[in-house]
């Protein structure tokens, strides 16, 4: 498998077009995509709460009322971005590959694609991993989250029914530590580091023989 190419952790840049304003000075010209980038950054930076319209706006350098031709809110944007990330996780589940062949197999893969959709979609991911249920669209995602997770659980509870796995280990367990595991990334991984290219092939290495050898 050949990883994808990871993105900016600031997300996409800004839509390069520009429009001349009344002073004669050339600006920036967003769009959704646009600004979703500039508000996941900014959700990132200070917190969803803590984030308002005007930081937004600031952020963008453009008017509150510019925003708002856009997007009908903060809460809207939060979505799109939860989504955006939620849609690339359960995406690897309809995969073939995680849909067939033994359940080792699917871990393997599910583990390897899970790494690359945080490492393409780090800052969206980032965003889904920290939100903590304060708003209906954060309960919303957690609930989402949950569900993923319980997929995984099962995965590994059958390759555990079938030994496929260390018999010493929980199951329960052991999903909780391969999820750990990927999700740890967002707090150390950034584009452009040494050894992003073979990351997601270096965790299923890592998860399946372990790091420490045997006391």
């Amino acid at each position: 498998m050949t990883a994808a190419a990871p993105s900016d952790p600031a997300g996409p840049p800004p839509r390069t077009r520009r429009t001349r304003a009344g002073d004669g000075t050339r600006r920036q010209v967003y769009d959704a995509t646009s600004l979703l980038a500039v508000a996941v950054t900014e959700f990132n930076t200070r917190g969803y709460d803590a984030t308002s319209m005007e930081d937004l706006s600031r952020a963008a350098g453009i008017t509150k009322s510019s925003f708002y031709h856009h997007v009908s809110g903060k809460e809207e944007l939060l979505r799109a971005a939860l989504s955006r990330a939620l849609d690339g996780l359960f995406g690897i589940l309809d995969e073939p590959a995680a849909r067939e062949g033994t359940p080792l197999e699917r871990l393997r893969h599910i583990v390897y694609r899970q790494v690359e959709v945080l490492t393409s979609e780090l800052p969206y991911v980032t965003l889904l991993l920290r939100v903590r249920g304060n708003t209906e669209t954060e309960r919303w995602a957690l609930a989402r989250r949950r569900e993923f997770d319980a997929s995984i659980a099962t995965l590994v509870a059958d390759a555990g029914a079938a030994g496929q796995i260390r018999s010493d280990v929980e199951p329960a367990l052991a999903a909780r530590l391969l999820s750990g595991t990927v999700n740890s990334l967002i707090e150390w991984y950034r584009p452009g580091r040494s050894g992003s290219k073979t990351l997601p092939a270096d965790v299923v290495r890592v998860v399946s023989d372990g790091i420490l050898p045997p006391a």
